[in-house]
């Protein structure tokens, strides 16, 4: 498997968390791991991994998602995502399903900036996001508020 595959089947596993491995997605690549070793997969050049965990009540820091122990508080709901360029560019307009962890992830293109903005059940939040060089993978900001 190519590391986009490892990030899909990994961020959407239905295993309670923690996995029993490591795993971290980069802006480049997936940092995988079994605790004895850790390899590089490297992932697309002109997508970039964004998972986004919306939130009502509870939230953890994160930076680069991982995969294997990050933990939502909204899992199995239905949310819609929008998430717009600064150019006004509707990058992702769905309805999906939050997996079993409570993050939600999307390929987008490199070098965007613009907002992220989540609905569920009556609540909204929107924050801003980039995929620029240096910027987060994993969004555990975005507070729903009705």
């Amino acid at each position: 498997m190519d590391g986009r595959t490892v990030v899909d089947e990994l961020d959407a596993s239905s295993q309670a968390r923690p996995l029993p491995l490591t795993a971290s997605v980069r802006e480049d690549v997936l940092l995988l791991g079994d605790g004895q070793q850790e390899v590089a997969m490297p992932l697309p050049e002109d997508e970039f991994y964004v998972s986004v965990a919306p939130f009502r009540e509870q939230t953890h820091q994160c930076f680069y998602h991982s995969l294997a122990t990050c933990q939502g508080e909204l899992a199995g709901e239905e949310v819609t995502v929008r998430i717009v360029a600064d150019d006004g560019t509707v990058v992702v307009d769905e309805t999906t399903t939050t997996y079993a962890n409570g993050f939600v992830g999307f390929w987008v293109p490199r070098d965007l900036v613009g907002t992220l903005e989540v609905e569920h059940d009556g609540a909204t939040g929107t924050v801003p996001f980039a995929t620029t060089e240096g910027s987060p993978t994993c969004i555990t900001t975005l507070q729903l508020e009705a």
